[in-house]
């Protein structure tokens, strides 16, 4: 079983090394981009909230001047997709960047511990979009990961969640092997 996490993770290095001396992908470029349309996901949330909370519809028109710039910066990172990958992908990156938001502001509050938790989930939540749109997870991956057939490809088990000890540096269920590819893949992007 170890031997296959091993593996796994030597492929993804071998297949991030072959990526960038093809000249396909630019990680570091990339992740600034996903950063700035997790951001023009956020705005496009208080223009909504903003209409409402006002009555000005004009906000409205804003909120789609947004939406179609998020959409067109959004095609420069998935340049393929199928189903509700498009979808899923917004999604994680909506959710990683309000938990970061949280974190933020709890950490504000003094509450170390439980900004640390929302952290490394929005880091989770950021590890899976990065390996769901570079192809290295699909959506059969993640129902093994999730328990069907577990160690059949990635070498990935679910841990039952009352096994999960927060004070664990290295998480070993489905997220924390995301999170180990990732650091690996930004330890290796171009700079």
């Amino acid at each position: 079983m170890e031997e296959n996490k091993i593996r796994s993770l030597n492929e993804f290095v071998e297949k991030i090394d072959q990526m960038k001396k093809q000249d396909k992908m630019d990680l570091s470029s990339d992740q600034d981009l996903s950063i700035a349309i997790m951001n023009l996901i956020s705005i496009e949330e208080h223009f909504f909230f903003t209409a409402e909370k006002t009555g000005k519809n004009e906000y409205f028109d804003l909120l789609q001047e947004v939406r179609k710039m998020r959409g067109e910066l959004l095609r420069k990172i998935i340049k393929e997709y199928e189903g509700e990958v498009w979808c899923i992908s917004k999604h994680l990156l909506a959710a990683s960047m309000r938990l970061m938001e949280v974190g933020t502001k709890q950490q504000g509050m003094g509450k170390k511990e439980e900004a640390q938790e929302l952290f490394h989930k929005a880091y989770d939540l950021y590890g899976m979009f990065w390996a769901l749109n570079m192809k290295l997870i699909g959506a059969n991956d993640i129902k093994e990961a999730g328990g069907i057939d577990a160690e059949k490809n990635l070498g990935i088990k679910k841990i039952p969640e009352k096994a999960l000890n927060k004070s664990d540096k290295n998480p070993s269920g489905f997220t924390g092997k995301l999170r180990e590819l990732v650091r690996k893949a930004i330890d290796c992007c171009i700079e």
